[in-house]
């Protein structure tokens, strides 16, 4: 309870040197497995270092499977999920940031109601075909500059680009044609791509999405 008398949620508590120090070993970690990479890890860090509540330090990890710190949702939790006797809190947003580099996320993962990817310089791919989703609707802002974008959904899966609002040199392919039509879950796309192609599609299972075999272009 703060000082006012308002009732102040675990997320919001203020963290300590030592928490965010924690949270840092932690993505020392995951750059040991394979999880992020250098530019990642600078980035995380910083956020982590600069960050005042738990909720906020929190964000760095959302992403990382079997990685927590005592501000994490307890095993089994879902954010935005209440369990028995828990009140539902909306999440957070997922941001995913990069520049100069590949961003990547593929394999399971866990894919709250907002997700921000942001990169520049460096293509992007999203593989949702493993992942586990929050909510059967998705919003997906994309602020992507000189560098392709890829978007994988589920077969079961549908997308909406119509709040795209700005695409320069470069395109749109829709290999879908689920825009407008029904789908679980629904990913609503949002924002601009400058410089570069945006495809979207279905999974493959040719040899092209092999580990042997890839796209001209994309090595991400």
């Amino acid at each position: 309870m703060s000082a006012d008398g308002t009732t102040v949620h675990p997320r919001d508590y203020r963290v300590s040197d030592e928490e965010r120090e924690h949270v840092v070993q932690l993505l020392q970690k995951a750059i040991g497995r394979g999880l992020i990479d250098l530019d990642e890890f600078t980035e995380r860090t910083d956020i982590a270092y600069s960050a005042t509540t738990r909720g906020q330090l929190n964000v760095v990890l959302s992403d990382l499977p079997g990685l927590t710190h005592p501000a994490a949702p307890m095993p089994g939790a879902r954010p935005g999920v209440a369990n028995p006797g828990q009140q539902v809190r909306p999440s957070e947003r997922l941001e995913l940031v990069g520049s100069y580099a590949n961003l990547t996320r593929v394999g399971p993962w866990f894919v709250p109601q907002y997700v921000l990817a942001r990169n520049k310089y460096g293509n992007t791919r999203l593989d949702f075909s493993e992942a586990e989703f929050e909510s059967d609707v998705v919003h997906l802002e994309l602020d992507c500059k000189w560098g392709n974008v890829m978007l994988t959904i589920p077969e079961s899966g549908a997308v909406d680009t119509n709040g795209i609002t700005e695409v320069k040199f470069g395109s749109i392919e829709d290999r879908t044609h689920t825009t407008g039509r029904p789908g679980n879950p629904r990913i609503i796309v949002t924002g601009r791509v400058h410089g570069g192609q945006l495809v979207i599609r279905f999974p493959k299972r040719g040899w092209f999405d092999s580990p042997r075999g890839h796209m001209r272009g994309w090595r991400c």
